[in-house]
């Protein structure tokens, strides 16, 4: 069951008559599932895709070849690249993307600890890069991250 925050959104979504998308790593399309749940969704979630692997990212996202080495798979930069290029592809008008650390053995640091997400966002005339570090078990990662950018989706399009 979506959560609050998703719900809003997405009623928000429909009245402003916009469609959205996502790319993601970290949540592995539980994003894309979350607002699928909520009723009339069809309205507004174009799609989504899952990139979890480096060789998505550079195949099909064409995520610069050695940029994922440079920056990590999990990163500000690599976020941005994924929501850009996927946005080339979709007609959507908003785009997010989410990458990010969840459980351990990826990229983590005592700077980037699991719990480390990256959300960027694309809306029709700004984009939105968010760094967050969320606690709790993989699972309890994923819905803070979802229920952030929904957060931040919805008071983007609220007024």
């Amino acid at each position: 069951m979506p959560s609050q925050n998703v719900i809003e959104c997405c009623q928000a979504l429909i009245e402003k008559k916009l469609t959205i998308c996502f790319v993601e790593s970290a949540s592995a399309g539980k994003l894309s599932y979350e607002f699928s749940t909520v009723i009339n969704s069809g309205r507004i979630l174009i799609g989504g895709l899952v990139c979890y692997h480096e060789s998505m990212k550079e195949d099909l996202l064409l995520i610069p070849k050695g940029t994922i080495k440079q920056f990590t798979a999990e990163s500000a930069v690599v976020t941005k690249l994924l929501a850009q290029n996927f946005h080339r592809f979709v007609t959507s008008d908003i785009c997010v993307a989410l990458t990010g650390l969840t459980t351990p053995g990826g990229s983590e640091s005592a700077a980037k600890p699991v719990g480390t997400i990256f959300l960027h966002f694309i809306f029709p005339h700004k984009e939105i890069a968010r760094r967050y570090e969320f606690k709790g078990t993989p699972e309890e990662i994923v819905r803070q991250a979802i229920d952030t950018a929904a957060l931040v989706i919805y008071s983007e399009i609220k007024d």
